[in-house]
């Protein structure tokens, strides 16, 4: 059973560092997140993404360049956070909400497959670019 003394020791900045350390998931029971607290959580488990309360451009890209499929937590995808994504697995395409010309063009020079998250209104150069690809 948690003491109170368990509880407060998750507003202790040391000892929430120290816990992530170990083990970057601990993030979900700090009650102070600070961006040095959740860095280290992100970079280590980039997944950790998913508990932070108060994202950053800094944060977030972090833990995309950790583990692509972070991309799915981030609240505010910037170009920069989805490209870098997108370099590691094209298929994050399909969890960026505005895709831009650059980030279709790394996608699609990774696999042809690509092309079925890209809109076709939105980018049809790119249609006639790859076409001949698909058949």
């Amino acid at each position: 059973m948690l003491t109170e003394k368990d509880i407060l020791k998750w507003y202790n900045k040391n000892y929430c560092l120290e816990a992530i350390k170990q083990n970057g998931w601990s993030l979900q029971y700090v009650k102070n997140q600070t961006e040095e607290i959740c860095l280290e959580a992100v970079k280590q488990n980039g997944l950790t993404l998913q508990y932070i309360v108060n994202q950053t451009e800094k944060i977030c890209l972090a833990a995309v360049k950790q583990n692509e499929w972070a991309l799915q937590f981030v609240k505010n995808q910037t170009e920069e956070i989805c490209l870098e994504a997108v370099k590691q697995n094209w298929i994050m395409i399909k969890y960026i909400k505005n895709k831009t010309l650059d980030i279709c063009l790394e996608a699609l020079n990774q696999s042809i497959n690509a092309i079925q998250y890209i809109n076709i209104k939105k980018f049809p150069e790119l249609y006639e670019k790859y076409l001949f690809m698909i058949k």
